[in-house]
């Protein structure tokens, strides 16, 4: 395999993936304070262990953020092993919020346990520290009055308009290719890790897996991706999904089996869009008024030297009727989406703030909580988009520590310099450094590492 990242897959016209440092899949979001967190499957975790994906050796998740979806904030991983070593695997993260009476927003992450349940993770705090608060499973083949179900994972949950949470999951092959009969939903109670109903039958029609939940409207929306088999049989009013597809139902009466209508599948494979062939999995979250897509697709592997079934998280916008509780088609691509603001230099701005990069690394600064970053190489190299350059900016300030030194460029990595920091300090130190002649507007910034100085985080004043 090639080193992972030793690689340029990005270029300004590609926003998607969302990181070209990582491997992630199945993913799901949440909004908070103005940032846009993204949690999935850890795919880098088994890539650096295995030449092929088979999932086993996954037990953390990924985190990123964005205030402006072009620019992603690696905010590092959730280590499920060590914080639920109940586990076998995890993945296919399902992410909600709720302020709860000690007045603070605690978040709900539940996951996959490999296919045999769903686990449930507990903070105060998007990016963590996050606990297992039942110290077991959730969900699994065990528990009371939970039959049919081969694999009970890939969770989907949702906080309807009263405070109520949902909890969506389901897979396996049943007798019935058609109907497999697998997918469930029920009922969280207010402690949102306990259940508070029968598990009720989302009868999905050539269901697999990738359960996930939303509530628009006053409507629960559903949705689920289809098996490979083939359509032989067909019984409702609306064309036949396609193989591999992400499918959407809706019910105002959840708990009513009857209640939940198909729609038709909004989503198709990504192999259909000119990416490889490969599982599917979507969540959808309305940000800044906008509803956007996220997906997975092996668009990224090959660059790293490996067809092994790595995953790579990426976005696009979607185009929901949220009056009538209508999903349209949506397809995937390498563009991606356009920012939805300019990035703002006088507001501190992490290294690990990035759309495009190479031959970076990445390690925590237990201090700071951020996502340190250095190069791997000489010359490795960052880009942020959209800087909105201000006549009056003077200097940049930065924390950082060893012994190297930091290029800022406009425009390219062949640009004009805007500063060169230079540090010999082995400790943490803010440096300060006056900013050469520039053109003021919206420019791209190139960040080029040299020796072994690593950064935390910058501000331009």
């Amino acid at each position: 395999m090639k080193n992972p990242t030793d690689i340029k897959y990005k270029s300004d016209l590609n926003g998607n993936p969302i990181s070209d440092c990582f491997f992630c899949a199945d993913p799901t979001a949440i909004e908070y304070e103005g940032r846009l967190y993204v949690y999935g499957t850890n795919d880098h975790q088994q890539y650096e262990k295995t030449e092929k994906n088979t999932y086993e050796k996954i037990k953390s998740f990924q985190i990123f953020s964005t205030d402006d979806m072009v620019n992603w904030r690696y905010e590092g991983i959730i280590n499920t092993e060590a914080i639920a070593p109940w586990i076998y695997a995890s993945w296919a993260p399902s992410i909600c919020k709720r302020v709860e009476d000690d007045g603070l927003t605690h978040f709900y992450l539940y996951f996959s346990n490999s296919g045999a349940g769903v686990g449930v993770l507990t903070s105060t705090n998007p990016v963590g520290p996050w606990k297992s608060p039942l110290k077991k499973s959730l969900i699994d083949n065990n528990t009371e009055g939970l039959t049919n179900c081969p694999a009970p994972f890939d969770p989907g949950v949702c906080i309807d308009d009263n405070g109520v949470g949902w909890l969506t999951f389901g897979g396996g092959q049943t007798d019935s290719e058609v109907m497999p009969g697998t997918m469930r939903i029920v009922r969280l109670g207010k402690d949102m890790i306990s259940l508070d109903s029968d598990f009720v039958t989302i009868k999905a029609p050539y269901s697999f897996e990738a359960s996930e939940l939303n509530f628009i409207n006053g409507t629960y929306v559903y949705t689920f991706n289809t098996n490979w088999v083939e359509r032989n049989e067909w019984f409702l009013n609306t064309p036949k999904p396609t193989h591999c597809s992400m499918c959407y139902m809706t019910s105002k009466t959840p708990l009513d089996s009857d209640s939940w209508v198909y729609h038709d599948d909004y989503f198709k494979n990504p192999g259909l869009f000119g990416m490889e062939y490969s599982n599917n999995h979507t969540h959808y979250e309305k940000f800044n008024g906008k509803w956007y897509l996220f997906y997975h697709a092996m668009i990224l592997q090959k660059e790293f030297g490996s067809e092994g079934g790595f995953r790579s998280i990426c976005v696009n916008e979607l185009d929901i009727d949220e009056k009538n509780v209508e999903i349209k088609p949506c397809e995937g691509n390498r563009i991606g989406v356009s920012a939805i603001k300019h990035h703002d230099p006088k507001m501190k701005s992490t290294f690990s703030e990035i759309f495009n990069s190479r031959e970076l690394q990445f390690e925590k600064n237990l201090d700071s909580g951020v996502m340190v970053v250095s190069g791997k190489t000489d010359g490795a190299w960052l880009q942020i988009k959209n800087v909105d350059f201000d006549s009056e900016l003077k200097e940049i300030e930065a924390l950082v520590m060893g012994k190297g030194k930091i290029n800022f460029r406009m425009d390219s990595l062949e640009g004009p310099v805007l500063a060169i920091l230079e540090n010999e300090e082995t400790g943490w130190v803010t440096q300060k450094v006056k900013l050469l002649d520039f053109e003021s507007g919206t420019h791209n910034l190139y960040i080029e590492f040299f020796g072994d100085i690593r950064g935390d985080s910058y501000i331009f004043n």
